[in-house]
């Protein structure tokens, strides 16, 4: 079995590790059997329909075993149930469902294992460390616990506050992590070796991507870096701020903060006591998350509303209040790469360009290396036929009843075509889900869109995005057209010497059925791609701009369906 460092350790933590290791490897062994079973043997000896349908049952037991197995286990298993319940573009719904309430609270660790682990870190006792510490922790969770405490005198003094939060990491985790790993490794290259689910999905790739994610929350001195980062990003915004780091009392397994605990930000009852208005706690929320988004590129990924509290000012006026962010262990950053993609994805949708659309998707790393593209390119050009002339009235007109269904299928048809999304992507679109439902919370009636415009038009600027490179675009496309003549030629020639490749009927009945669901996949990718430009180009050409605006409100509407129906 592999092992970081060489090897389990020796005696009883050994047996635990192989112990827990085998435990998972059996789950993933009867689930592959019965997948292969259902999946595979039975369509073949002609019980396809009796495989289809106790297939949502069986999903749905297979992700109950595998959150009680995650809450037993604990360690990086809960990730693992938390990573898979957002995995929406590759997995069924009766699993993500299942997963999507797994929580990371956990039994706290022993105060005495606690103390211990401090202070090998610090190299000092706790005692001298800290003037203070209190034993019971504020939260405990799967990889760490924290604990409120106070500095000396000495520190304090200089770093101008008494009381801090002590996050640290549990001990023997890292251990933890590493079998856990090694299990999913493995998982993920007999899934490779599988063409029914390599052909759809990229499972190491998945497992690497998790895997990066869960070394860096583990690693306190990167989570620090990102707290100051995120600081830094914020330094000259009054209503945004971030805990201090306590470098001093700080190493790669124990953290520590300014206290910053406040009120919890979905608290409408103690803010409306401070004075302040819980609509305009939305508005600087979103104002604070589209900042990070859109000029910071780098933005708090998990900010769920125990990570955020509003800390009121010390006027007591309630005017003078300030957004608190704290828990920065996962954060996502959208890259040049990934602005540029989601920008070459706008300019293909409003040019109608199915070629240009596929390739974008390429560039965002959101199709996987060997799809078939000229299939997938035809069933975009299928929908630019269908729905490029439709205006906005006709798609405000749209029976609710299909709208619904449309969102419902979603799930189904971005898992049937060769798509995965990248770990940033989701991240991005967790992200606004998150903060919407905040928002809504704060404020039943407040419009996110209205907080994005100012944002998403200075993205556009700074991109160098004019509408007149639309034309230029069609003056390539009028130039396609004129070769068209010579092309068509060449085709006849080719028809005529047997060159011509004819494809069988199967894949034609797979296109078929790709382009009656079509729909669903571009409101999907639209969704996120919109994010960044959906209310802009009304102001530099009304035409495009509505255009627009409709492909980012419409398709946001049907992933907020999903999200709720799934």
């Amino acid at each position: 079995m592999p092992q970081p460092g060489g090897g389990p350790p020796a005696g009883a933590e050994g047996r635990h590790l192989r112990a827990r290791y085998r435990r998972i490897m059996r789950f993933a062994t009867r689930a592959f059997v019965q997948a292969w079973w259902f999946e595979l043997v039975l369509p073949r000896v002609g019980l396809a329909g009796l495989a289809e349908r106790g297939r949502a049952r069986r999903l749905q037991r297979l992700a109950r075993r595998f959150h009680g197995l995650a809450v037993d286990l604990g360690g990086l298993m809960i990730k693992v149930g938390q990573f898979l319940s957002s995995r929406l573009d590759v997995l069924p719904p009766e699993i993500t469902k299942e997963l999507e309430g797994l929580q990371d609270e956990v039994a706290a660790e022993p105060f005495d294992r606690i103390r211990a682990q401090t202070e090998a870190e610090l190299g000092i006792p706790l005692d001298v460390a800290f003037v203070a510490f209190d034993p019971v922790p504020i939260a405990a969770a799967s990889l760490g616990q924290a604990h409120r405490a106070q500095l000396s005198p000495g520190i304090a003094a200089d770093v101008g506050f008494t009381d801090v939060v002590v996050k640290v990491q549990r001990p023997g985790i890292e251990e933890v992590v590493g079998v856990d790993l090694a299990a999913l490794r493995r998982v993920g290259r007999w899934l490779a070796r599988v063409r029914l689910v390599s052909s759809r999905v990229d499972a190491p790739a998945l497992v690497e991507e998790f895997a990066a994610t869960s070394l860096a929350e583990i690693d306190y001195l990167h989570e620090a870096g990102n707290a100051e980062r995120f600081a830094a990003d914020f330094a000259d915004d009054p209503r945004v701020a971030a805990p201090v780091v306590v470098w001093d009392r700080t190493s790669l397994r124990v953290l520590t903060l300014s206290d910053v605990t406040a009120i919890k930000i979905t608290d409408v009852t103690a803010l409306a006591a401070a004075g302040i208005d819980p609509a305009a706690v939305a508005q600087e929320l979103a104002r604070a998350t589209f900042q990070q988004i859109f000029v910071a590129g780098f933005f708090h990924a998990d900010p769920h509303p125990g990570n955020i509290f509003v800390t009121p000012g010390e006027s007591g006026t309630g005017g003078d209040w300030h957004l608190t962010f704290v828990d920065f262990g996962m954060m996502g950053e959208i890259s040049d790469a990934l602005r540029a993609g989601l920008r070459e994805f706008i300019l293909a949708v409003v040019a109608r360009d199915g070629r240009a659309l596929v390739t974008s998707l390429e560039r965002l790393g959101v199709l996987l290396p060997g799809a078939d593209t000229d299939e997938l390119e035809r069933v975009m050009s299928a929908s630019f036929d269908r729905f490029g002339g439709m205006g906005v009235a006709e798609l405000h007109d749209l029976d609710p009843r299909e709208l619904e269904a449309f969102a419902r299928q979603f799930g189904d048809t971005i898992r049937s075509l060769p798509f995965q999304l990248p770990e940033n992507f989701l991240l991005l679109i967790r992200t606004i889900s998150l903060i919407s439902g905040v928002t809504s919370a704060l404020n039943r009636d407040f419009n996110m869109w209205d907080a994005v415009d100012p944002f998403a038009r200075a993205v556009l600027s700074r991109s160098g995005f004019d509408v007149r490179e639309l034309g230029q675009r069609a003056l390539g496309y009028a130039t396609t057209l004129g070769r068209l003549p010579r092309r068509l030629d060449e085709l006849a020639t080719r028809i005529d010497r047997g060159q011509l490749a004819v494809r069988a009927p199967g894949v034609e009945r797979r296109l078929a059925s790709l382009e009656r669901m079509l729909a669903r996949l571009i409101s999907a990718i639209v969704f996120a791609a919109m994010l960044f430009t959906g209310v802009l180009l009304v102001r530099a050409d009304e035409v495009l701009g509505w255009f627009l605006m409709v492909a980012a409100v419409v398709p946001l509407g049907h992933v907020l369906l999903t999200f709720r129906r799934l």
